[in-house]
């Protein structure tokens, strides 16, 4: 494809964007609550399509794509799960956003320290949560840069891409917080399903239709149509991917961080909605995308540059091949400057306030704000590295958050959870992933994937069960946390049994 039409593909979207993000500003956001979560005002359409910028990345068109290209029909097992993993947030959304909204929570990690009455339980998560999330973020980063590069064919060099994402993100995390992420990422969500529902009806036509498609698979490749597919899944390898995904919505701050956001449950409950109808449709996009890739340009060397190829093709007008790209690449940028913007706020609220004693308002806005450069330096460094198989590493990164799950679970369903449980099981929990990374990745047949939450579940229970709990503290933050059930409730009538 003509660099030159990229390029200008490139200055439409920036420019576009940066109109939407500085219309967005709104006061000064001077505070954490504003800046960070958008001072818990959003609408329910607004919070779904920027929830599902934000959730469906580079992953999807590129890593998905890939993965279905290697792997064949298991990609769309375990992208199912994920989606049947959303369903949490119908038990957990409600509660994240009514224990926000009574203690001001601006992080979920604040949000455990405050259940179990410890702040290094906060520093603990919040540093898990650095380590494993700037990965992810480069991933974001090489997504753009095997697209540009690709479609270009190395017109654009790999490293031009990610520096290009790299500084969209910082600017749109600091025109005016998560307010500006939010519009662009409605807008780039947009683009996204629009753009890549078409083309990808253009390349079904192209290639014979569903039944043409499927056909030269099954005549080249049955394979890739049968489960577990073509040697990439075995069930230890499946489940290793698909449990950490089936947690993502709890387990990856940047995701959950967006249930305090919402103005009102009704909102909530609207993002949720539209989120699984946006989803579904961009799930079975990305799947059939990686399938046309294969009956298009089956020597590929490298999954992740599935899409790139059928972009460039000639199964592609190049105008509307430009405009999926900008699709893919504002995917990827709303889930940077997202990652961003979370981190940012851990390390100022969670890590750096606790571990000095506690600071103001304003200082904890003002480190975190000053860290974001720094944390998208070293994301850069990390994608320049150019690790193949985007969507096994997203997964990897997910598995380190993972840790964190049996004490989320248990923030609002044990109240004998303690703090100590909670600290052992976050610090165990990332000891012995670290482990298995390091030593092969493999303990009695199973990989950390599978491992890392039972391991991480037993040190909680073990360790809550011989130490004592914070009862008060648990009571309280457990009966703030169904007080959403009770506002629903006709005057008069008996609140459930809890």
């Amino acid at each position: 494809m003509s660099v030159s039409l990229v390029v200008w593909g490139l200055v439409i979207y920036v420019l576009v964007s940066f109109i939407v993000a500085y219309i967005s500003r709104t006061g000064q956001s001077a505070s954490m609550s504003d800046y960070f979560i958008g001072g818990r005002s959003m609408g329910g359409v607004l919070s779904a399509l920027s929830y599902s910028a934000t959730t469906y990345s580079a992953f999807m068109m590129i890593g998905l794509a890939g993965l279905t290209f290697k792997g064949g029909v298991g990609a769309l097992g375990f992208e199912i799960v994920y989606f049947a993993g959303v369903s949490l947030v119908a038990i957990f959304g409600p509660r994240f956003w009514a224990v926000g909204k009574k203690y001001g929570f601006v992080t979920p990690y604040e949000m455990l320290g405050t259940r179990y009455g410890s702040r290094w339980v906060a520093v603990a998560a919040g540093l898990v949560s650095l380590v494993f999330l700037i990965p992810y973020s480069a991933v974001q980063l090489s997504g753009v840069g095997y697209l540009l590069s690709g479609m270009t064919g190395g017109g654009i060099p790999f490293l031009w891409g990610v520096v290009i994402s790299t500084v969209l993100a910082i600017i749109f995390s600091y025109v005016a917080g998560i307010r500006s992420v939010m519009w662009t990422d409605s807008l780039q969500a947009l683009m996204m399903i629009v753009a890549s529902v078409l083309v990808c009806g253009l390349v079904l036509i192209e290639l014979g239709g569903f039944s043409g498609l499927f056909g030269a698979i099954q005549a080249t490749k049955p394979e890739l149509l049968q489960v577990p597919g073509p040697g990439l899944f075995s069930f230890t390898t499946f489940l290793g991917l698909t449990i950490p995904w089936f947690f993502f919505a709890i387990s990856n701050p940047q995701v959950s961080q967006r249930l305090y956001m919402p103005a009102s449950l009704k909102a909530l409950r609207r993002m949720l909605v539209i989120f699984l109808c946006f989803g579904f449709v961009y799930t079975v996009v990305s799947v059939l995308w990686g399938f046309s890739a294969f009956v298009a340009f089956p020597d590929l060397e490298k999954g992740d540059l599935a899409t790139s190829a059928l972009l460039s093709s000639d199964f592609v007008p190049p105008v509307l091949g430009v405009m999926v790209m900008v699709g893919i690449l504002a995917a990827a940028v709303s889930t940077i400057d997202s990652i961003l913007l979370t981190l940012s706020s851990v390390f100022a609220r969670d890590v750096w306030s606790n571990v000095t004693g506690g600071t103001s308002d304003e200082r904890q806005l003002f480190i975190g704000k000053l860290i974001i450069p720094f944390i998208s330096v070293v994301s850069l460094v990390f994608a320049a590295m150019e690790f193949s198989m985007i969507a096994i590493l997203s997964v990897a990164a997910s598995v380190g958050l993972l840790v964190t799950v049996p004490a989320i679970i248990g923030a609002f369903f044990w109240r004998r959870g303690t703090a100590a449980g909670a600290l052992v099981s976050i610090l165990g929990g990332v000891a012995f992933v670290v482990w298995m990374y390091l030593t092969g990745n493999k303990l009695f047949g199973l990989n950390a994937g599978v491992l890392a939450l039972p391991v991480s579940t037993v040190l909680f229970v073990a360790v809550s069960l011989v130490t004592k709990p914070n009862m008060k503290a648990a009571d309280e933050f457990v009966e703030a946390s169904v007080s959403y059930k009770k506002s629903k409730l006709p005057q008069g009538m008996p609140a459930p049994a809890e």
